[in-house]
């Protein structure tokens, strides 16, 4: 009796498994015309980071299961890691170009300093093998050479996606989205700790600044030198688009936003994450290195329309300097506001002749080119000033600083000055810039931009054996 009975809930174990595959293989066919295609993929291992006391432990393991569909990372650690995750959108795809403006605005020298990672974190197969498969074809080279790695992190590592808790009573398909790319950031992040020195999360919708390898260099040296306490720099203001951080650092932040993945945005979480590794205030760099290209969302398809006002599509190079006018400024509209990057402008009111606009840079330069921009919509133009170079920085009766000598290097016209390839009539170094007005006028006056490219600085009259 009891063979029996055993023989009959094995043949009804069996019965139930063929009619579940028989009707898996229906059911698929029913909802996909189309078969989905094979999904090439091999596990990966994550290079541990060393730099953080969590991983030298192995404290608060964070076991997660990667799958590398294109490329593989250097094991030799590089500058900076690049990490941005991925989901199919309803309307539009800015992915590939997101990777070419990354690549595309860096040197070769830049590139070999940086991996850029990429999580296809959407759980819809088709959609991922098709997107690696346009990545493959289109960087074949990055891949090649350890610059660009492709990665999906499997549905069943990701911890329960119902029953949310829905804090500021926002609506559950908004908990949902936020919660899970919590955790696509947590395994990104994570999986990215030991790949470079230091960690820079973008979004799948951005264009890079020409160079921003080489400025973050820059910014993180000047950071460093200050002998202060930081957790997060920012290189753009917008949402989790441009943060640096250290790599020390990341394998807590992974850890940080896997366990708190439900209760707020990504970006609220980071500034609560900064906080407790007390840095007190943001530190926002600009001009922003990072601007978002996206005009549909990758949350349901809606319309985003945010810019970035302080990216400037073109290499922002100006040197760190003071400015001075002796031109009556309206309200906040402030001098230093046409040499920074950004949107702000100097708004003077009708200005004499004689006056000016001085900017004393930090440190002399070889200034290479100039452009100055005046007015707005065809008023409030300067209409008669020309531009001058000089050297020798002293303080004037004032006490404002300004330079012995002068040297006009060209006037404006229609309000508008460009002047290229100046150090081939200019090889020496500079330490001001002046527009000074030739001819009063009773409008009042709007410069816009002051902008100059330069080069390391030489000193004149000095040449080596």
């Amino acid at each position: 009796m009891r063979r029996h009975s055993k023989k009959n809930v094995l043949a009804v174990v069996l019965l139930v498994g063929v009619l579940y595959f028989l009707n898996f293989l229906i059911a698929g066919r029913i909802i996909s015309h189309e078969p989905i295609p094979n999904e090439l993929t091999f596990q990966g291992e994550r290079l541990v980071s060393k730099e953080s006391w969590v991983e030298r432990g192995d404290y608060l393991p964070l076991n997660v299961t990667y799958q590398v569909l294109a490329g593989a990372p250097s094991p030799q650690q590089r500058y900076l890691s690049v990490g941005l995750s991925s989901v199919k959108r309803k309307k539009g795809s800015y992915l590939i170009p997101t990777l070419k403006s990354l690549f595309l605005q860096s040197s070769p020298e830049e590139r070999s300093s940086m991996v850029v990672v990429v999580l296809l974190a959407d759980f819809d197969v088709s959609w991922r093998v098709t997107t690696a498969v346009e990545i493959k074809s289109a960087f074949t080279l990055e891949l090649e050479q350890g610059q660009l790695v492709v990665l999906h992190v499997p549905q069943d590592q990701y911890p329960s996606l119902t029953g949310l808790k829905r804090n500021y009573n926002d609506a559950p398909e908004r908990v949902l989205f936020r919660s899970k790319q919590n955790l696509d950031y947590s395994f990104l992040i994570h999986y990215s700790a030991g790949l470079g020195k230091y960690y820079l999360q973008l979004e799948d919708d951005v264009s890079s600044a020409k160079n921003f390898l080489s400025t973050i260099r820059k910014r993180v040296e000047e950071q460093e030198a200050k002998k202060t306490t930081w957790a997060m720099l920012e290189f753009s203001v917008l949402g989790y688009i441009g943060k640096l951080y250290k790599s020390a650092h990341l394998p807590l932040l992974a850890r940080f936003l896997f366990l708190f993945y439900q209760e707020m945005p990504c970006d609220w979480l980071m500034s609560r994450f900064r906080d407790l590794l007390t840095q007190k205030e943001p530190i926002i760099f600009k001009p922003s290195l990072f601007q978002h290209m996206g005009t549909y969302s990758s949350f349901q398809g809606t319309y985003n329309k945010l810019k970035d006002k302080n990216f400037e599509e073109g290499l922002y190079s100006n040197p760190s300097a003071e400015v001075y006018s002796d031109m009556s400024t309206y309200k906040k509209h402030f001098p230093k506001l046409a040499w920074d990057a950004g949107e702000g402008f100097f708004w003077g009111r009708s200005p004499e002749n004689g006056t000016y606009l001085t900017a004393v840079f930090t440190e002399p330069t070889v200034v290479m080119g100039i452009f100055v921009e005046t007015g707005s919509e065809g008023k409030d133009l300067l209409e008669s000033a020309q531009v001058e170079i000089g050297h020798d920085v002293i303080t004037t009766e004032k006490g404002e600083k300004s330079c012995k000598e002068f040297q006009s290097v060209g006037t404006l016209g229609n309000g508008r000055f460009e002047k290229l390839e100046m150090d081939k009539l200019y090889s020496f170094s500079s330490s001001c810039l002046r527009i000074k007005v030739t001819a009063g006028q009773k409008e009042w006056v709007i410069i816009k931009k002051i902008r100059i490219s330069t080069k390391p600085s030489t000193i004149p009259h000095q040449t080596k054996e």
